[in-house]
């Protein structure tokens, strides 16, 4: 069963800008746990645009799995465009994909502070030339903050591909 029919729309449709252009898409999720690689790959045909996807959950996995320096992640928090910048970058750096999308935020329904709430996640997209970064602030309990990540990650990721062209 399906998390969201967006969800569903939006990976389609990354499907189709991929493949006009001969792309593959490596993901690094950390909050949404592979959200955005598990809608990819329900997908028919998916392996022919979907390289592979990180799950990058701990710390200790941004750092070991995609490369993040742990002093970044010490100084500037796991919740950073700065971390979604690296964990970005890092998922190119190792696979062979051409464009990526990184997720780093804080679901819920514990683990917020003052300074990153629950419902911050920040978010990376790269196409190995350009890095863009950006935060968003969601509402919701833990399923819905995820939903939601992941749907503007790829709403994000179709807006690269299509500026790319």
């Amino acid at each position: 069963m399906s998390v969201s029919r967006l969800l569903d729309q939006l990976a389609v449709q990354i499907g189709v800008a991929l493949s006009e252009r001969s792309l593959m898409l490596t993901t690094a999720e950390s909050c949404t746990g592979g959200l955005v690689s598990a809608a990819i790959t329900d997908i028919a045909g998916s392996s022919g645009w979907f390289e592979r996807g990180f799950v990058t959950y701990s710390n200790e996995a941004k750092t070991t799995m995609i490369g993040v320096p742990a002093k970044l992640i010490r100084d500037h928090g796991a919740v950073s465009e700065e971390v979604a910048h690296a964990m970005a970058e890092g998922a190119l750096l190792n696979s062979r994909a051409q464009v990526s999308l990184s997720i780093t935020g804080v679901a819920g329904p514990g683990g917020g502070t003052a300074e990153k709430p629950v419902g911050m996640v920040c978010f990376g997209w790269s196409n190995r030339i350009t890095t863009l970064t950006q935060t968003q602030r969601f509402r919701g309990d833990r399923a819905q903050i995820r939903r939601q990540a992941a749907e503007h990650a790829l709403r994000g990721l179709l807006e690269l591909i299509r500026n790319e062209a």
